[in-house]
């Protein structure tokens, strides 16, 4: 079962204004705490009640109110399973407080056999009052009545609380591992499979800086003077394999079935959370815009998520499969040095992401499927790469299970992350509330609607990167440099690049 969030230990930064927004874009630089998110709104609770607590979280016009939303945790599942859970927790390096969590599981449940008690003494009570009674056995009653029903406000608020807490402290429960996950930090991850091999060069290799400064192709000093540091300028050939490397991504996902979207770019802090990020804890990699309930997005996974939020599918229409087009934002903190430089580890990029919402048992065969697309992918522009099972310290609280693609880098000397898949399971769709009501396959019969339609169960979301431009092109201007400070363009990218087979230096394109 896939419950809640991860808990990032970034640094940020403030970003100077930018023209399109009149508030600054912030992000703060202090070490991260779990902070209260909104409760889950259990049926027991009044709407009164419920209107109350909107109500008092609206009353500061000068501060923004971020909406309401619950997490469908299933903490029964919880509770019942807390041995593996405990030991999930552990292996994932978490900071999750399970026996707190499940303390306040109890009590709840406990308020909630109390609140449905008064309840009952309430409508027996109503009850008596409907039949003919004597004036002091009315007025008894009255009080009777009276008292019960301040009780009963007394307990739902106390009732308000503790799922409030309750929710807050589950949302620092990573979601559970596939058991062929390997356990330990990074170093412990598993290759997986290995293509290719380094590229041999008989001249000494430059990195994508040079390369990029010596074939005119990058201004990193101009964007630090605009923006900041870690933003570029692309220019001539490098915007044109921008492009190049964007179309033949989203081309080569459609051939497979996957409906072409672009996304917003900015979306509620809300939604950030559901997905599973943290929008304005801190220590976050995610730019928020100050006095608002909205942030940058880091990834388009984040607004591909929130296209079924509230929606139940039906079970004829997965899957569905996404590839998304979007600009992220990253704040990258901490993020420093020679293996960074460049367009290694940017605050803005382009980038293009494929995203599945499946059936529950089916999950694992589309995240193989993800994986193996990414490997084709790199495969036919002649990349040497491994791909990893990445180990349980390094999943993060929304994965199940991590592929990551990492590419042989020659002017850095090192290999460096280009993609991941991953596995979320019902982690976001609890979150995000997106559900579908299967169909039984061996009836001939109508789907039943109504009372006997089969109960809705949570889809299984999957992401996995088709193009992170700015990293392809360190890979692309590193592994294919020739000794006249050339570049070849990969034979597939040609088509969508206006048939450019070579990026040559000035003096030579004469």
């Amino acid at each position: 079962m896939g419950v809640v969030h991860c808990c990032f230990t970034f640094h940020s930064l403030k970003l100077a204004a930018l023209p399109y927004f009149s508030k600054t874009l912030t992000c703060r630089l202090t070490p991260y705490h779990p902070r209260p998110l909104f409760p889950l709104l259990v049926r027991s609770l009044s709407a009164s009640a419920v209107q109350t607590a909107v109500t008092a979280a609206a009353t500061d016009d000068n501060k923004a109110v971020k909406p309401q939303w619950k997490a469908a945790i299933d903490f029964k599942w919880i509770r019942d399973n807390k041995e593996s859970v405990a030991v999930n927790i552990k292996n994932r390096n978490s900071i999750a407080n399970l026996e707190l969590v499940l303390e306040l599981y109890e009590k709840l449940l406990n308020v909630q056999k109390e609140v449905e008690k008064l309840r009952a003494e309430r409508n027996a009570v109503a009850n008596k009052m409907k039949g003919k009674l004597e004036p002091s056995e009315r007025q008894k009653l009255i009080e009777e009545g009276k008292n019960l029903k301040e009780e009963l406000v007394t307990l739902e608020e106390d009732l308000l609380k503790l799922t409030d807490e309750l929710q807050q402290e589950a949302q620092s429960i990573p979601n559970m591992t596939h058991p062929d996950v390997p356990l330990g930090g990074e170093d412990s991850s598993i290759v997986r499979k290995m293509v290719g091999r380094p590229a041999e060069f008989s001249f000494a290799v430059k990195d994508h800086v040079q390369l990029g400064k010596e074939l005119d192709l990058f201004d990193f000093d101009a964007a630090a003077e605009v923006s900041g540091s870690k933003f570029y300028y692309l220019k001539n050939e490098a915007v044109l394999l921008e492009m190049g490397l964007v179309n033949w991504a989203v081309s080569e996902a459609m051939k497979r079935g996957f409906t072409p979207l672009t996304t917003p770019e900015i979306v509620r802090s809300s939604v950030v959370e559901k997905c599973g990020f943290q929008p304005r804890g801190t220590n976050t990699q995610v730019y928020s815009i100050e006095n608002s309930d909205q942030c940058l997005i880091g990834t388009a996974e984040i607004p591909v998520g929130g296209i079924h939020m509230d929606s139940i599918l039906s079970d004829s229409s997965l899957p569905l499969k996404y590839v998304a087009f979007s600009h992220c934002f990253r704040t990258e903190a901490g993020a420093a040095g020679a293996a960074t430089r460049g367009l290694y580890r940017v605050h803005q990029f382009s980038k293009v992401e494929m995203f599945i919402l499946c059936r529950p048992d089916e999950s694992d065969s589309y995240h193989q499927e993800l994986i193996e697309i990414e490997e084709q992918l790199f495969s036919s522009l002649g990349f040497h790469f491994k791909t990893l099972d990445m180990a349980t310290e390094d999943l993060g609280a929304p994965a199940y299970r991590k592929f990551d693609v990492e590419a042989w880098m020659p002017g850095l000397g090192r290999y460096g992350e280009i993609s991941s898949a991953s596995n979320c399971t019902d982690y976001q769709s609890r979150r995000l509330g997106i559900r579908y009501r299967p169909e039984s396959s061996h009836s001939s019969s109508s789907p039943k609607k109504g009372k006997n339609a089969a109960p809705t169960q949570f889809v299984h979301t999957l992401n996995a990167t088709a193009c992170a431009v700015p990293r392809m092109i360190v890979c692309l201007l590193e592994n294919f440099q020739q000794e006249d400070g050339s570049v070849i363009i990969p034979e597939p990218l040609r088509p969508f690049m206006g048939g450019l087979q070579i990026i040559k230096p000035k003096h030579l394109q004469n």
